[in-house]
């Protein structure tokens, strides 16, 4: 969203084309001057033969392949574009550079944030501010207003996507204990949020079984995706592992408290807020690496299943309690505004 903010403000005129998942659709339905086409990633090389078929007419400029992964790199063989700009061979991922004429100028321990924004840098941008404006139709806030029903609100989305060796999830017990303080000495009422898997289930299950006085929302498939977004827009603060939630967060600037340990939050924190991370990642590197963090490759995640339980039910409630009264009078009317990446 920053780098399309940063064409726009280049070249207001400028035709932008974004290929985009189904469920990412959803959340950026409705962003001014992006045309947008549908790939349902369940579809499969028949998806990508219909858009193929849907852009064979229309000729690009530069096609930044900013998504990297074999199926994006595939799906980039059907496009015409004089430019083909990718990473450069240090970030480099699943031969990415294969399917490109062009890379970005080396940039070593990059931020992901920063490292999306070089394309824009790449194609001449000076003015890089980040910018989201995210749309939000009134729908989407009467929806977050019907389940937030005026309680200041503390957003929970205790568990990342469910992938292989995917550890990212904190404990149950540490998340039903973060809950209780929340609501004894700050009157936040959470609301957990989330997907409906086996997983995501469970581990609200086992939170609510750990409760003794406060008692959270559970949300769990119960909103739209732009729903979601308008809670966290109106929530007070939201707590969640390296997920999305935690960038969508970023993105309304809400102040947000990522839990780290399994991945580098000097990588992947959300932006704006990245220096109120629980940063357990350099002494899981240290126990279950065995190595000191400048003899790892840069990205490198710990794929422990017991990595965040380094994370202590202290480390996160300091983080909370600072984080809440550095933000006492956080304003809204700040979303939107210019930050320095």
């Amino acid at each position: 969203m920053p780098t399309v903010r940063a064409l726009q403000r280049q070249w207001p005129d400028a035709r932008i084309t974004w290929i985009i998942g189904r469920g990412e659709h959803s959340l950026l339905a409705g962003l001014p001057g992006v045309e947008f086409v549908v790939y349902d990633k369940s579809t499969g090389l028949a998806g990508m033969r219909a858009i193929w078929r849907e852009l064979r007419e229309t000729p690009f400029d530069v096609l930044l392949h900013m998504q990297q992964s074999i199926r994006a790199s595939v799906l980039s063989l059907g496009l015409k574009a004089r430019v083909r700009l990718g990473y450069d061979r240090a970030r480099a991922k699943d031969w990415q550079t294969w399917f490109t004429n062009r890379q970005l100028t080396p940039h070593p321990k990059a931020h992901v944030l920063e490292s999306f924004m070089d394309f824009a840098r790449e194609l001449g941008v000076d003015d890089d501010r980040l910018e989201w404006g995210i749309p939000l139709p009134d729908a989407a806030r009467e929806e977050a207003r019907q389940f937030l029903a005026g309680r200041p609100a503390l957003v929970i989305s205790p568990c990342a996507s469910p992938r292989l060796r995917n550890f990212r999830n904190w404990s149950a017990e540490g998340y039903a204990a973060v809950i209780e303080h929340a609501w004894r000495h700050h009157g936040l009422t959470t609301f957990l949020t989330g997907g409906t898997s086996a997983q995501e289930v469970e581990m609200c299950e086992r939170i609510a079984a750990g409760l003794s006085e406060a008692v959270p929302v559970n949300l769990l498939g119960r909103t739209s995706l732009k729903g979601l977004l308008a809670i966290i827009d109106e929530a007070r603060m939201v707590i969640a592992p390296d997920s999305g939630p935690v960038h969508m967060a970023n993105a309304m600037n809400t102040p947000v408290l990522g839990l780290f340990a399994t991945t580098n939050p000097e990588r992947a924190a959300p932006w704006c807020w990245r220096e109120h991370v629980v940063n357990r990642y350099p002494d899981a590197v240290a126990t279950y690496l065995h190595k000191p963090l400048d003899e790892i490759v840069w990205g490198t995640r710990v794929r422990h299943e017991d990595a965040m339980s380094l994370i202590t039910f202290e480390d996160v409630i300091h983080r909370l309690d600072a984080l809440l009264a550095l933000t006492a009078d956080h304003e809204k009317s700040t979303r939107g505004v210019s930050h320095d990446v």
